[in-house]
């Protein structure tokens, strides 16, 4: 079940109306949450169920175990136990293709062949996301940092909390579980900024990043076909078309948690005007970023082993994260890139390597921040190639083609670089991701949510139907136009 759905539309009122009319106490509203959470999931395919209820299972009972003993081994071995079966769940239904793969292929490098035949699997989905929200909470148990709930029916519904289910973001039990032990008040000014949340979410979806994608799309499925600034123009809008879905899942999700009164973290800030790529990855998938921190990176040693140390975590991180996105070569070496800047940025700092002329460089010099805004978001966008290419061979097509057929002339020329899209439907992207810039701008600043929830009451009411308008007039829909959030395949 999608958020931008009629489905959805109609299931969404239905459980917000029975969550605060119907359940009052405590236990019926977890109730009603974990069943409107099965339902939302097993729209997909009932199966998936299977696999979250185990998952579920096992964390609870384990974290249950881990409570009762002191014991160093018995507690390594429960740990054990819940990374086996969740990464082993993950690893099946997600790797295990991949890997066959590339087993095969790298004996073709060698002039030989193998017969494995591929495994007919379907990819459960958001299996990436519940998968790290439930293994953080056996973690922090195991750590003592936080102690096992004994409420089953609390912990099956932070599992399977729909609004952040299938795409994040990916809490942490210490933030998300705790409040399904609370009984919320109606709050109007609360339901009223998720709603306007959602509205932002579904403007960013459907507007942006579903317009986007039909050009995308056309540009990234047949490579061969295209020039340069061709080239260009897709993958500024790949990187502006997977911002809008990616943020905007998670505006909805926080959306409808607050409408029940439930809080979520923030999970983007901005990330186009980050300043470097560290900085850019303190504003990007905030909940995943944090989670490989936490969970890979200091495990590794972090930074406390020796600099060489320090660099290679961080590399593998990366790598690793860029398999978590997907079991493609194409993933592995998006994650790289960002890996090995983060090398460079790291290297720069510590070792004190003068970029610029002493005194240039300032957060407050306004040319030199946005300067380095351009340059990172340059280099997020060649690495966005990979991430999208269907192929090595694809990516590294676009890549070469960007610098090796450029011409000034096609930047004017609508036949070239429309491809198809309409000159209308290519303005009302260009407008729309302009207004987005103009409002993050002003974020910067100002919370947005709360300058709308202050307007007075009629200038409150054209904010809203100025954005219901523009959602209807110019959103997408339909079966050949609107697409599923690009994260729910991870």
């Amino acid at each position: 079940m999608f958020f931008n759905s009629i489905d959805f539309a109609l299931f969404f009122p239905v459980v917000f109306i029975l969550y605060w009319l119907v359940a009052k106490k405590l236990k019926i509203r977890n109730l009603l949450i974990l069943v409107a959470s099965y339902v939302f999931y097993g729209w997909w395919d009932e199966r998936f169920l299977i696999l979250i209820v185990i998952s579920s299972a096992v964390d609870y009972f384990i974290g249950l175990k881990l409570g009762r003993t002191n014991n160093k081994v018995v507690r390594k071995w429960l740990l054990g136990a819940s990374l086996f079966v969740n990464l082993g769940f993950l690893f099946y239904f997600k790797y295990a293709n991949f890997f066959i793969e590339s087993f095969v292929n790298s004996f073709r490098l060698f002039g030989s062949e193998i017969e494995i035949s591929t495994l007919h699997i379907i990819l459960p989905v958001g299996i990436s996301f519940y998968t790290f929200q439930t293994l953080s909470y056996t973690i922090d148990v195991y750590r003592g940092k936080i102690k096992p709930t004994k409420d089953i029916l609390a912990f099956f519904s932070f599992v399977a909390f729909f609004p952040q289910l299938v795409a994040g973001p990916i809490e942490r039990a210490s933030h998300l579980l705790p409040q399904f032990h609370k009984t919320y008040t109606f709050n109007y000014n609360q339901i009223k900024s998720g709603l306007l949340l959602m509205a932002f979410g579904l403007f960013k979806k459907m507007v942006i990043a579903d317009r986007a994608a039909l050009y995308v799309n056309e540009v990234y499925s047949d490579v061969d076909s295209f020039g340069s600034v061709t080239y260009i123009y897709g993958t500024i809008l790949f990187a502006f078309q997977i911002y809008c879905d990616f943020s905007g899942y998670s505006d909805i999700a926080i959306g409808v948690s607050r409408t029940m009164g439930f809080d979520l973290m923030k999970n983007f800030n901005l990330p186009y005007f980050a300043t470097s790529l560290t900085d850019f990855w303190r504003r990007w998938h905030i909940s995943l970023s944090t989670w490989f921190r936490d969970y890979v990176y200091i495990p590794l040693g972090g930074s406390r082993k020796g600099k060489l140390r320090t660099y290679i975590n961080l590399f593998a991180v990366f790598v690793i994260s860029g398999l978590w996105h997907g079991a493609a070569w194409t993933f592995v070496i998006w994650g790289a890139i960002h890996g090995f800047v983060l090398m460079v940025e790291k290297g720069i700092q510590e070792f004190k390597i003068p970029v610029l002329p002493r005194g240039i460089i300032s957060g407050h010099n306004f040319a030199v921040r946005w300067f380095f805004q351009l340059v990172i978001f340059a280099i997020v966008c060649l690495a966005w190639i990979f991430f999208r290419a269907n192929s090595l061979t694809d990516a590294w097509t676009v890549l070469s083609g960007i610098f090796t057929k450029f011409n000034w002339r096609d930047l004017l020329n609508q036949e070239t670089y429309l491809v198809g899209f309409k000159a209308y439907e290519f303005r009302v992207v260009v407008i729309s991701i302009l207004v987005l810039i103009g409002v993050e701008i002003y974020h910067r600043k100002y919370n947005l949510v709360r300058t709308v929830q202050n307007l007075n009451i009629v200038l409150r009411w054209i904010f809203y139907l100025i954005i219901v308008f523009a959602i209807i007039l110019f959103g997408m829909y339909g079966e050949n136009t609107t697409q599923e959030f690009i994260y729910f395949q991870f």
